[in-house]
């Protein structure tokens, strides 16, 4: 390396001068050392200053600073963990999420309609609807339907369990008694896969939200909705929804939402409460929180058509006197409903975990490990483990001695 041009300029002879530099590529710390040798050649230094900023120069001149470099931050007292929900962010979402919501309700409802209208997609392309004949001696059936929906890089992989059949026949005594096994088998199977050896890849398929959709028809709620909102309050976060709200007038719907909430308080029903919003959490999310509580029961209509009204494009049902639009809160609640459900998913999946998981575990703890009717071995009783665990530890020394005794 020649310096010919700063002859004059630098009046301090030198042969040879390392610089180390430590620079981050591709996510690695490498060490670079720079040796320049001169022969034969004299270079006049100025001052020890001009030395200084001559060295720093060729520096940022051959090794520029690149983005991504380990730096020590100026701010006094930061470490460096606040980066920590950034975490724990990508790594949610490189995971993905898993949520499992139930509809429950008689039929023609419109439990299938609203569950495409609230996610954009078509659940159920070839179902057929039975005639009366079929509905006379039909038991309730669990339909499982599992998409993955991606919106902006986040993957949801959504079941949505459809019952048919539920209160179609003429004695609906037990109809309900296939849906709550259904719901503890899906415990079950999370305890005996959180039981097992391998517990990274974990499908979670417990039922995180039952949507339960009561006829606008009646004049609050059936025999038939008490006893099974009675049956799986303590299994599963219930949502009562009413359906097909255009059927009702302004003070229809509200008198009706009313009775509703009268009488769930009164046969001591517990359904799904919004949480309170956070002292530290802005006033628009506070507001939403009040408006989503005052709201429930929620009174939606669904569609999957596209009209046209007032010259845009609208998901909506067209009537003579006009169109209700699916999406229009002043219609029906079909927008706060999924507001419900998409900003409070988190809270009911940790319901499920924290509440009514942990009551089903410690129940089957209770009773000791047995075998479940679909072939789940549940968690055995520690005295049973402790007796295994010993006899384990002696079973080399009893099959020594037992060799020892063929022989002689």
């Amino acid at each position: 390396m020649h310096f010919t041009g700063l002859k004059g300029m630098l009046n301090k002879e030198f042969r040879r001068f390392i610089l180390l530099l430590f620079s981050t590529v591709t996510g690695a710390v490498k060490c670079v050392a720079l040796t320049c040798c001169v022969k034969e050649r004299t270079i006049n230094w100025i001052d020890g200053e001009v030395e200084g900023c001559f060295v720093m120069t060729l520096l940022f001149f051959f090794f520029p600073l690149q983005q991504g470099q380990f730096t020590n931050p100026e701010t006094p007292g930061y470490v460096g963990f606040a980066n920590l929900p950034n975490q724990v962010h990508r790594k949610s979402v490189k995971k993905g999420f898993e949520f499992t919501l139930m509809v429950v309700g008689e039929s023609g409802l419109g439990k299938s309609t609203l569950i495409n209208s609230l996610f954009l997609t078509d659940l159920y392309p070839e179902r057929v609807i039975p005639g009366a004949a079929e509905k006379i001696e039909r038991t309730v059936q669990i339909e499982a339907s599992t998409v993955e929906i991606e919106e902006r890089g986040v993957k949801l992989r959504l079941t949505v369990v459809d019952t048919p059949g539920y209160g179609d026949a003429i004695n609906s005594q037990d109809c309900f008694s296939t849906i709550i096994s259904y719901i503890d088998d899906q415990f079950e199977r999370y305890l005996h896969d959180e039981s097992g050896l391998n517990r990274r890849h974990i499908v979670d398929n417990r039922v995180h939200c039952c949507f339960y959709f009561i006829s606008p028809l009646g004049h609050g709620l059936k025999p038939l909705d008490v006893q099974f909102m009675k049956a799986i309050h303590n299994k599963v976060n219930v949502v009562p929804v009413i359906a097909k709200a255009d059927t009702l007038t302004l003070r229809e719907r509200e008198r009706l939402k009313r009775r509703i909430l009268d009488e769930i308080d009164e046969h001591g029903i517990k359904i799904y409460h919004l949480p309170d919003a956070e002292s530290d959490e802005d006033e628009d999310f506070k507001e939403q929180t009040r408006i989503l509580k005052a709201s429930i029961p929620f009174a939606v209509v669904g569609s999957n058509q596209q009209i046209e009204a007032k010259g845009k494009k609208v998901r909506g049902r067209l009537y003579p006197w006009g169109v209700v639009e699916v999406e229009n809160p002043e219609h029906n609640d079909f927008l706060k409903l999924r507001t419900m459900l998409i900003t409070h998913m988190q809270d009911l999946q940790e319901v499920t975990q924290d509440l009514h998981y942990e009551n089903f575990r410690s129940d089957r703890l209770k009773r000791g490990g047995r075998l479940s009717s679909h072939g789940y071995v549940l968690p055995l009783s520690p005295a049973y483990v402790l007796v295994c665990q010993l006899a384990f530890l002696h079973l080399p020394h009893l099959k020594q001695q037992s060799s020892y005794e063929n022989l002689q």
